[in-house]
């Protein structure tokens, strides 16, 4: 198995940027460059990118795409052209990943090929003020909503195993949301995670960057929300089906069974897509979610009759009590 690839995407690049391929040619690594619609004045920094071939390739899209775009375009042709490379290692091309740090993470990713590897930053006082606030309240969003416990959830230098890089060119992503639906992925894929160190470098208080603040940030967040979205909406049905079974038959547990049967129609498919991303096999994922589905039943009508039954209120409001309760805990 050879040295991972590296995969930069580069939108109006900096100056720096051939001279860093350039480094990373003399270690021996292949480099793989994507210029995702940059102008035409940048045409000739690429032009000295691919001075460096042949272990120097540059792709390039006609308009901007976003970096998850890009991403997916270097990563595809890595695992098309470099069949027996460790995996994939991304870099940005804004100047932030030194070629030392990126050599670590490429060896990290050699010696472990099962492991997403994260060069991650320490945000110290010199970091910019809305690099530190977005990271500090996107990994804390990261550990609440899907459990994993990182440093730095949106640095751009990354050691991808060659197994979850074909899993990621199925993702939609265009943007900055990319790397966060790739840590999405790896959670729920039970990929293992491997932290290393890297300088933190922030070159004119990150003024070379594209990331939009408003724009990126809500593109970013929707990727945490989507599963609280998708269990309101489940909620929404559930409890609308069961009022209306329950206006008819006047019977709970039938309502109850009936309004749980289309909430799971509803939510398994939306679920295995949209929010989890998971491509495994019906017969591994569908038992698991009907053995939860069917003891978060039992839970919730057993709430129900106890509310019901013991402080008098109504069908409808301990239904809905009861199922507020386990969004909580479910969430």
């Amino acid at each position: 198995m050879t040295e991972p690839v590296i995969v930069i995407p580069a939108y109006q690049p900096a100056d720096s940027l051939p001279t860093l391929v350039s480094e990373l040619i003399a270690r021996n690594f292949t480099v793989v460059v994507v210029d995702d619609g940059s102008s035409p004045e940048c045409a000739r920094i690429f032009s000295r990118i691919q001075a460096g071939a042949p272990r120097a390739t540059l792709l390039r899209h006609a308009i901007n795409l976003g970096k998850g775009a890009a991403l997916r375009t270097g990563i595809n042709h890595a695992l098309t052209t470099y069949p027996e490379s460790a995996g994939i290692v991304t870099a940005d091309a804004d100047g932030q990943h030194l070629v030392d740090d990126i050599a670590r993470v490429a060896c990290e990713l050699q010696q472990n090929a099962s492991q997403l590897v994260l060069g991650v930053r320490s945000f110290t006082a010199g970091v910019p003020l809305r690099s530190r606030f977005g990271n500090r309240l996107t990994r804390s969003l990261v550990h609440a909503l899907i459990g994993q416990k990182m440093t730095d959830t949106q640095t751009g230098l990354r050691g991808i195993p060659r197994a979850l890089a074909c899993d990621l060119l199925r993702l939609s992503a265009s943007g900055y949301e990319f790397e966060l639906d790739m840590l999405v992925l790896g959670k729920h894929l039970s990929v293992p995670v491997k932290e290393v160190p890297i300088s933190t470098v922030y070159l004119d208080g990150n003024a070379s960057s594209h990331f939009n603040p408003v724009r990126d940030s809500m593109k970013i967040y929707f990727v945490l929300f989507r599963f609280a979205l998708l269990s309101l909406a489940t909620a929404v049905v559930d409890n609308l089906v069961f009022i209306v079974a329950y206006a008819f038959l006047e019977r709970v547990a039938v309502a109850q069974a009936i309004g749980r049967a289309v909430a799971v129609c509803f939510n398994y498919t939306s679920a295995r897509r949209a929010v989890f991303l998971s491509r495994a096999r019906h017969s591994e994922t569908l038992p698991k979610f009907l053995a939860l589905v069917i003891a978060n039943g039992f839970v919730s009508y057993a709430v129900l009759t106890y509310l019901h039954s013991r402080f008098g209120l109504s069908v409808i409001a301990s239904k809905l009590i009861a199922e507020g309760l386990l969004f909580c805990a479910n969430f």
